[in-house]
């Protein structure tokens, strides 16, 4: 507890507060047609490949909108940036209260919901910006346990849905928006880890690092998987046990409530035992219970078990993977985080439609799951050959923090390595 203390006091908790909620808000939001999947199928008869669509176009969308975002929030700052998204996001739910009224116009809606699904790199960058280096691991592990929002999601909108009507859950959720808006006003403030003299083109440096890409394809396992198969859930478990639209919802939540819960542990275990040592449990992980759960299809409590503990593996994963992040990119880390987040969504919009059809063609799930199982395996062979040269450069042995000297020096070094007067003095 003396521990968690020093944490608090060594950054702005309040700010880390507002950052969580708002990330809470924004992935409840963001997955709502899937958790209401089962409804909507039923009112449109959509197919299992519709279904695939209807449901990967919100996470494509969020992901399309994560780096804009982030480089906007260099600019205006990321408080200005969470305001001005919210504000985008209930423009979007009241379009979806009052015109949704075909499968079309429900795809539309979809893109709109993306919106929801930018917030990523910019709460996490908001929340853990003025934590010390030692501390970004837990800070960014507590803001990134607001994909909690998912698990509300999938257990709140059904009910509601039930109730009174699907689309009217997305009128109650443009009126609940503003509660995270009044939190960002009134408790969140700008930290200064930022610096806001540098150019457009070292802001965005990190498109053009083969670092980022593949912590980019990382993620596309660890949060795409999560995101992918979160959406997935309530109408496989509909589809494959029969259980009830609510049920489905029910059961869905316990394996989303997992990865959001054990992400705070993936943040924390990362910053003692490294990013890297971290990840390559996870993906092991992942591999194996994704190939079982196609396995156990016949079997809805072993599919259950299984399928959080494989959520339990992904948390851990979204966590280790941005305690690396404000390591390797200390004065980015909002645009960095920003493209990670976009790719690693951009592979999640895959899972619905892989599962979609792999359904549709074999009458099985299973090969949508031992895809999944054969991409993280891919992914953990590039990340044993990645790391040698990570930790020769700007992490410690295993992905650990080297000390806040050090990483100033790193980062003073690189800077008067880039000025004009460096330049010169070369030549």
């Amino acid at each position: 507890m003396a521990g968690f203390r020093a944490f608090l006091k060594s950054g702005h908790a309040p700010t880390l507060g507002a950052a969580f909620f708002y990330f809470t808000f924004s992935c409840c939001i963001w997955v709502m047609n899937g958790a209401m999947a089962p409804f909507i199928s039923e009112t449109y008869q959509l197919s299992p490949t519709q279904k695939g669509v209807m449901l990967s176009i919100p996470i494509f969308a969020g992901a399309l909108m994560r780096f804009p975002l982030g480089v906007l929030a260099q600019y205006i700052g990321r408080k200005s940036a969470t305001l001005v998204e919210m504000s985008m996001i209930m423009v979007a739910l009241l379009f979806g209260y009052f015109f949704v009224e075909s499968y079309n116009s429900l795809l539309a809606m979809g893109v709109l919901l993306g919106i929801a699904g930018a917030s990523f790199g910019v709460a996490l960058s908001l929340g853990s910006g003025s934590f010390p280096p030692r501390y970004k691991g837990l800070a960014m592990g507590l803001v990134g346990a607001g994909n909690v929002g998912t698990a509300v999601s999938v257990l709140v909108a059904p009910a509601l849905a039930q109730r009174y009507g699907w689309q009217a859950v997305y009128g109650i959720a443009a009126a609940a928006m503003l509660l995270p808006i009044l939190a960002m006003v009134l408790f969140a403030r700008e930290p200064v880890d930022v610096d806001k003299h540098s150019s457009f083109k070292e802001h965005i440096a990190c498109l053009f690092e083969k670092d980022g890409w593949a912590f980019s394809i990382i993620y596309a396992v660890s949060f795409g998987g999560f995101i992918g198969l979160t959406t997935f859930l309530p109408s496989y478990y509909h589809d494959q046990f029969g259980v009830s639209k609510v049920q489905a919802g029910q059961l869905s939540m316990l394996a989303a409530f997992m990865a959001a819960a054990v992400r705070i542990f993936g943040g924390w275990i990362s910053d003692h035992w490294g990013g890297v040592n971290t990840l390559t449990a996870v993906l092991v992980t992942v591999a194996v219970t994704s190939v079982l759960c196609g396995l156990a299809d016949g079997s809805l409590v072993a599919t259950t078990l299984l399928l959080m503990l494989c959520f339990a593996a992904l948390g851990a994963g979204n966590g280790a993977l941005f305690q690396l992040v404000p390591l390797r990119w200390p004065l980015a880390t909002a645009v960095a985080g920003s493209m990670i987040g976009e790719i690693g969504a951009l592979g999640g919009g895959l899972v619905p439609n892989a599962m979609g059809l792999s359904k549709q063609y074999t009458g099985t799930y299973l090969w949508g799951f031992v895809g999944f199982a054969v991409c993280s395996v891919t992914v953990l062979l590039m990340l044993r050959s990645m790391q040698i040269r990570w930790t020769r450069t700007w992490a410690e042995k295993g992905g650990r923090a080297r000390p806040d000297s050090a990483l100033a020096t790193s980062i003073l070094a690189r800077k008067a390595a880039s000025t004009p007067a460096a330049h010169s003095g070369a030549r």
